[in-house]
């Protein structure tokens, strides 16, 4: 019998749930769609939800995980964690401005499905701006492919370290993108 999760260290949790790199899958818009159509149904009326991560980029490869980026008011953070957890959704990390979710880790592996939910206050969106750059520069997106694939095997059981090989490349480019696109997605509304 397996181990629960919540008892496993995070080199345990590294070794069952390695980085893997894919090509890009049609698949992966219409799994956003229909989780961010569940999270409507019981999420706050007000809260954004947005495709972020590289499986919302064109033609990369990436880890077959959806990244969705919730929006809401920080006052709402306490009743959307619990709804969170009461639809599937495991608390990963969390602070006071911040809550990371997991949906589609199991003792076994990788679900067919796999989901990390990012709920942000409303404008701590920089992933945005990240994302809608690499979509709209292809030639940006494959240099950030080749990266991705040149850092795979070396940090397969390290996702610490492999997000933060990664750090530079993405906060020059969104950092670009924040100036060339403005205040696209500024406040609330």
């Amino acid at each position: 019998m397996c181990k629960p999760l919540s008892e496993m260290s995070l080199e345990e949790l590294w070794q069952l749930f390695p980085i893997k790199l894919t090509e890009h899958q049609d698949c992966w818009n219409d799994w956003y769609q229909q989780e961010a159509e569940f999270l409507r149904s019981f999420l706050p009326p007000s809260s954004k939800i947005h495709h972020i991560g590289s499986t919302s980029f064109n033609g990369i490869r990436a880890k077959p995980i959806i990244d969705l980026l919730v929006e809401s008011d920080l006052s709402d953070f306490s009743s959307i964690k619990k709804l969170l957890l009461d639809n599937g959704y495991i608390c990963m990390a969390e602070n006071t401005r911040r809550i990371d979710f997991n949906k589609g880790y199991t003792p076994d592996g990788f679900a067919k499905k796999v989901f990390h939910l990012h709920l942000r206050g409303f404008g701590d969106n920089d992933e945005l701006y990240f994302r809608d750059y690499l979509n709209e520069y292809p030639e940006t997106a494959k240099e950030y492919e080749k990266l991705k694939l040149s850092l795979w095997k070396p940090f397969e059981h390290n996702r610490d370290g492999y997000t933060e090989a990664k750090s530079d490349f993405v906060g020059e480019y969104t950092r670009k993108a924040i100036l060339k696109y403005g205040g696209r997605y500024d406040g609330a509304l």
